[in-house]
């Protein structure tokens, strides 16, 4: 893991198209700003985490809901 320390209104950038920005620092709180190509997903690692366990969920019941083909009549 990289560590790094950075002041207000300081950044870091992942690749050429990732901005990292620290807008503000409260108590123990850190407001970072993420400036990302819509292409690149970004979120909060519990969500993350939560997409993933719902896709495992979904991959391993290999079950669409109980829906039928539709078949014209």
């Amino acid at each position: 893991m990289l560590v790094l320390t950075r002041r207000l209104d300081e950044s870091i950038m992942i690749g050429d198209d990732v901005e990292i920005k620290v807008l503000s620092l409260r108590d123990n709180q850190v407001k970072l700003g993420v400036a990302a190509p819509r292409r690149v997903a970004v979120h909060r690692r519990e969500v993350y985490l939560a997409i993933e366990e719902e896709n495992a969920h979904a991959a391993a019941v290999g079950d669409i809901g109980g829906l039928r083909e539709l078949t014209p009549h």
